[in-house]
């Protein structure tokens, strides 16, 4: 099992250095949007006023807190109700973090965000515990469906990697992200921690133009 990410497509494949940079407080909106490869992982209406793009590593602490303690509220005000579009992609900031990553988009994009979740849910069991992690994350996997093989195929997919290591770049090489969670708001960059409040004053303002 831990050949899985030690001298699979994972270890194989580290994921390269960035340069630190904060990068620009604002992109344009077509910029940001660019396909990449991988379809983006969505909710909400694509018509949507509003686009709110975050970057995120699974193993981000910061990231999890987000998505325990703050998203379920901006869910229900803003995409439940159709007014953002919230756009997730993915930023691994290490190789345990890309596995995860890999294994949301394994489940297929219509389960992809329920994984994620019970992922940052669960971050402590699997990525900051004691000895190899890829156990832990199995466990959690199976919950998902998985199964040992499509567990084993999933992590040593190249290509999925090289898709998910390819939006990482662009992010860093031409956003200048360089930490995690960054969030773009019609392409202006949210400073400082996410909060509902400052999500509030940035989002409504743009609502409320006609």
């Amino acid at each position: 099992m831990l050949a899985v990410l030690c001298v699979g497509a994972i270890g194989a494949a580290a994921l390269p250095a960035l340069a630190q940079s904060r990068g620009p407080s604002e992109v344009s909106v077509e910029e940001l949007m660019k396909p990449v490869g991988l379809p983006d992982l969505a909710l909400g209406p694509k018509d949507a006023k509003v686009t709110v793009v975050e970057y995120a590593s699974m193993t981000c602490g910061h990231c999890a807190h987000f998505t325990k303690d703050v998203w379920p509220e901006f869910k229900k005000k803003y995409v439940d109700t159709n007014k953002v579009r919230y756009v997730f992609r993915e930023f691994p900031l290490d190789n345990l973090a890309a596995a995860a990553s890999m294994l949301a988009r394994c489940t297929g994009e219509d389960k992809a965000f329920s994984l994620i979740e019970v992922l940052f849910e669960k971050q402590n069991e699997w990525a900051f515990g004691e000895g190899n992690p890829v156990p832990r994350l199995f466990e959690i996997a199976k919950q998902a469906g998985f199964t040992q093989e499509s567990f084993d195929k999933c992590l040593t997919d190249q290509k999925l990697l090289d898709e998910i290591t390819a939006g990482r770049t662009r992010a860093g090489e031409v956003l200048g992200v360089s930490a995690t969670p960054t969030f773009y708001i019609n392409g202006k960059k949210l400073d400082g921690a996410p909060t509902m409040e400052k999500f509030d004053a940035m989002i409504e303002p743009m609502l409320a133009k006609s």
